[in-house]
Parts: C-alpha cells; sequence; structure tokens
C-alpha cells in the first residue's frame, strides 16, 4: 500500500528543550533530507491549541509519489523544566537513595546482564558525583588543615571545613553541569522511578489525555496510517498511551487507519524491571501478542542510552509462545547512516548518537527517520522489504518499479 496521507504522533523523551527548538531541528533536518535524496519537501508552521501539543504538516514529493504528513508533537517540557528547578541537594540526594535502591533490589544488576553499556551510562552521574566529592573532600581538608595550625579548635574547623566542602561541591555540580550533565541525567533517573511508582500523578494525568486523544485521532482520521513514535524514555512513554487507548477503545486497531508503535532509541526496561511495574509489564505482554496494532523497535549498539541487543518481550520475563506478534525488531547501523569522513568525530558524543535516531540521514540507508516521516511506504514494507523500501528512494525509473513491484505483491497464499 501507497502511503498517501500519514499521521505521526512523536513522544519525546526527558528532554527540556520545548517546541521551538524541536521544531527549529526538525525543519533543518528535513532540509537535510530532502537534499540527500532530491526530493520536494514543504513544512509548516507549528500550530497548538494548548499547551499539551502542537502540530504541522509535511509536503513530501518524490520521482513518482507524493505524501502529504500530519507531525503532532506532545509536549511534556513544562513538566520536566520543573524537575530540573530542584535544589541541587535534593535532586542529588534523591537520585543517590534510588541508585543505591537499583543496587541492593537487583535491578542494576539485570541492567548489566542486559545491556553493560547502559548499565555504565546509567551510573555515570553517580562516578560524576563522587570525582566532585573527592576534590571537594581534598580541598576542605586543606582548608581544616590550615585552620588546625593557625590554632583554631575543632569546633570550629568541622563545621568550617564541612560548609567548604558542601559549597565548592554544589559550585562543581552547578557550573560544570553544562560538560557533565550529571543533574540532568540523575533528575532523569529520580523522574522514572518516581514515575514508576505512580508517583507523578501530573505525568499519569497527561498520558490520560494524550491516550483520549488518539482514540479520537483514530476514529475521525483520513490517514493510511498512525505511528505513534517514542524516542528514549518516549518509548515507555509512547507505550503507555497506545496501550490505555487500545483499553479505552479496544476497537481502534481493527477500523480506520493502521495504527503502529515505533520505539526508537528505546529503554523500557528502566522501567519495565523494576518490581513495582507489573502493570506496565502487563501493557507490554498485551501489546506482543495484540494482532490488529504493529509494533517496530529500532535499537542500535552504538548507543549508550538504548538496551541492545534486547527483546523488549523475552528480556522482560514475559512469555507468550505462539501468540507473540510483536515487535519486529529492527538492528540500526550508525556507521552506515553516516558519512565516512564524520564518523569519528559522530561516535565520541554519546548525545549526539542517541539523537541520531531521530535526524537526517548522511547517507542513504533504510533505516531514515524522515522516509518513516514522509516517505511513501509504510512502515512495515520500510522493515519487511529494505532493499525495495532503499530502492523506491534512490533508484532510477526501472529500479523503482522493480521496487514497487515486489511492494505491491500480495503475500505467498493470498488472491
Amino acid at each position: 500500500m501507497r502511503v498517501n496521507r500519514r499521521h505521526i504522533i512523536y513522544v519525546q523523551g526527558y528532554d527540556p528543550r520545548g517546541l521551538a527548538q524541536y521544531y527549529r531541528m526538525f525543519r533543518s533536518e528535513l532540509r537535510k533530507f530532502a537534499a540527500l535524496y532530491g526530493f520536494n519537501c514543504k513544512v509548516g508552521r507549528p500550530a497548538s491549541t494548548d499547551a499539551r501539543a502542537a502540530s504541522w504538516t509535511i509536503d513530501t514529493q518524490g520521482p513518482d509519489w507524493q505524501t502529504q504528513t500530519r507531525y503532532d508533537f506532545l509536549r511534556w517540557e513544562d513538566l520536566i523544566k520543573a524537575d530540573l528547578e530542584w535544589p541541587i541537594w535534593r535532586t542529588v540526594t534523591q537520585a543517590l537513595a534510588i541508585y543505591i535502591r537499583l543496587i541492593f533490589n537487583g535491578v542494576l544488576t539485570r541492567f548489566r546482564k542486559a545491556n553493560w553499556r547502559f548499565a555504565t551510562f546509567i551510573s555515570y552521574p553517580q562516578f560524576v558525583l563522587v570525582i566532585e566529592a573527592l576534590v571537594a573532600g581534598v580541598i576542605a581538608a586543606v582548608f581544616a588543615a590550615g585552620l588546625d595550625r593557625v590554632g583554631i579548635p575543632m569546633v570550629i574547623t568541622l563545621p568550617a571545613a564541612t560548609a567548604v566542602f558542601v559549597a565548592l561541591l554544589g559550585t562543581m555540580l552547578k557550573y560544570l553541569e553544562s560538560r557533565t550533565y550529571a543533574l540532568y541525567l540523575m533528575s532523569d533517573t529520580i523522574f522514572t522511578w518516581q514515575y514508576a511508582h505512580r508517583q507523578r500523578p501530573e505525568w499519569d494525568r497527561r498520558i490520560e489525555q494524550f491516550a483520549q486523544d488518539l482514540v479520537a485521532t483514530v476514529r475521525t482520521s483520513d490517514a493510511d496510517e498512525i505511528i505513534v513514535v517514542g524516542h528514549s524514555s518516549g518509548s515507555f512513554l509512547g507505550l503507555e498511551i497506545l496501550m490505555r487507548a487500545l483499553e479505552i477503545d479496544p476497537e481502534i486497531g481493527r477500523r480506520g487507519p493502521r495504527l503502529m508503535l515505533l520505539t526508537i532509541g528505546g529503554n523500557l526496561p528502566i522501567v519495565g524491571f523494576l518490581p513495582v511495574s507489573d502493570q506496565f509489564r502487563a501493557r507490554l505482554k498485551r501489546l506482543a501478542t495484540e494482532p490488529s496494532l504493529h509494533w517496530v523497535d529500532c535499537q542500535s549498539r552504538k548507543d549508550v542510552m538504548n538496551f541492545y541487543p534486547f527483546d523488549p518481550v523475552a528480556g522482560h520475563g514475559l512469555d507468550v509462545g505462539a501468540a507473540r506478534r510483536n515487535p519486529h525488531i529492527v538492528t540500526v547501523r550508525f556507521r552506515d547512516i553516516i558519512a565516512p569522513e564524520n564518523y569519528h568525530a559522530f561516535r565520541r558524543h554519546f548525545f549526539r548518537i542517541h539523537f541520531q535516531f531521530v535526524m537526517a540521514n548522511e547517507q542513504p540507508n533504510a533505516y531514515d527517520f524522515f522516509m518513516m516521516v514522509c516517505g511513501p511506504l509504510t512502515l512495515c514494507d520500510r522493515f519487511t522489504h529494505p532493499a525495495a523500501a532503499l530502492a523506491v528512494a534512490t533508484g532510477d525509473g526501472p529500479a523503482r518499479q522493480r521496487a514497487w513491484s515486489e511492494l505491491e505483491e500480495p503475500p505467498v497464499g493470498v488472491a
């Protein structure tokens, strides 16, 4: 099926950058995408009816196809910015307490067994904290020794040295944040823990609103397919939105547009591995066996912020047997997407790597975020026929015709 109209519902991760910054990035990357393939792309301005979401349209024209996309951007930045305004001492103490609990309840060990890179990444803020605390401690100890040498009594020296330690540690955490991102990552850990423990009612309310909006969209949309896209922490948030919508209306996947879930750079285990997450695992299990919904999960070894290689169903200890329908797991090789002359610099920046999932390719590839957003193929066809999908984008006239013939050929046994 050629897609003439598509509706994307984009669920961002724990990212304080708001609509304006994301839209600027999207528009810039769309231009790169159009230049790479020689397509004609026109993007509209964002329109927003409230603070929860905004939308814009993209019209894309290729050699023998044209697709119109509505792109909905679901917004969390107001909730995230409120977290980042916490006092430093509160962020540090809560994050440290959660990390200790992850050690003692065995979750960190499960992270390490599932993906040691992610276990290292989630430990990184604590490593930064320890290094900065050691530096502050050495300076405070030298300060205390100086006071002692001039005869200041211990009753004054100890509180004074403690005050110096706390002040120095807070200063380093604050003013080195633009380089370390330690406080931001601690806030992310706190959010995930509290969200899983149902201690974030404001997030639950917004997820409920988004799920109701999704039900209304499916009922009224004239799109050929609707894709809920979850990037990073948006993977588990998008899954929750989609499955809550299915609970509201069990028929949404059986009528109207084809309904899809695309998780990219996902980290489902940061919620799913917690002992308290029974409801989340139940939703995950239902999605694994739901024939009316299609789920594609894209992961990359190079990205330390996702789980690779990881089966989102079996990896959570869920056995659904022959009833399993989802997900279709796709391995993404960034080496095949980034230009060779840029790859060495690219691979050194883990945030840049993580966001490549939603940025334009530098080389044509079957995995291309903007082809999934703007292209003429369904999400399922793109990954079940990757060579044909690439030929549609880059081939000459005969090659494109052969690719379309392959894609439009009915499955074996279907008249």
